[in-house]
């Protein structure tokens, strides 16, 4: 059980992830979160108004069961699987976040400023999720697909496109970090 409570070496991990990826492509198919919203919103009947969402929703319900299955493992990995442990921060990272007013940086894996109700029925708070929402449902379209479907399926495929978004996705993140997160915070 030891084994199972510790984060996993990336040569066990990373020839897991490879081996379901070599199983999709096998089968056919692409491994991506965001295109589940498009199948809901298929399903809910969006297609009579939108061609976009006018397809055979049915073929993509093995994909719906992908998130099915992460909901209930997140479940399981934090409620029961999870040690409670500092989270291993760059000491200069926690400086940085303390000055930004995150009062637990390297304490805690969601700081409680971002992630509690409290937070979230301030101005503040419901403004960063309907414009965070917004804009990471904008681009996840825009891109024509989410991060774990670029990262992962694109460029175990060696698709172009899904480098360009990934390289767009890294640029974006430092971006945010860097300039955005403390005029924010």
């Amino acid at each position: 059980m030891d084994y199972i409570l510790q984060p996993w070496p990336w040569y066990i991990t990373g020839p897991l992830l490879a081996l379901v990826m070599f199983i999709l492509i096998y089968f056919g198919k692409t491994f991506g979160m965001s295109s589940n919203l498009r199948t809901l919103c298929a399903i809910g009947g969006a297609g009579k108004n939108t061609a976009f969402f006018d397809f055979d929703w049915k073929e993509q319900r093995w994909n719906l069961m992908v998130v099915v299955g992460a909901i209930i493992g997140g479940f399981i990995a934090h409620f029961m699987l999870s040690a409670p442990i500092d989270i291993d921060l760059n000491p200069e990272t926690v400086s940085d976040l303390s000055l930004l007013g995150f009062e637990n940086a390297g304490k805690t894996l969601l700081p409680a400023e971002l992630y509690s109700w409290d937070a979230v029925f301030t101005l503040k708070g419901i403004s960063i999720l309907i414009v965070g929402g917004f804009l990471v449902g904008f681009g996840t379209r825009y891109a024509g697909g989410c991060t774990s479907g670029h990262a992962i399926t694109g460029l175990s495929s060696l698709q172009l496109p899904s480098l360009i978004a990934v390289i767009g996705f890294f640029i974006g993140g430092l971006i945010m970090i860097h300039l955005l997160f403390p005029l924010i915070f």
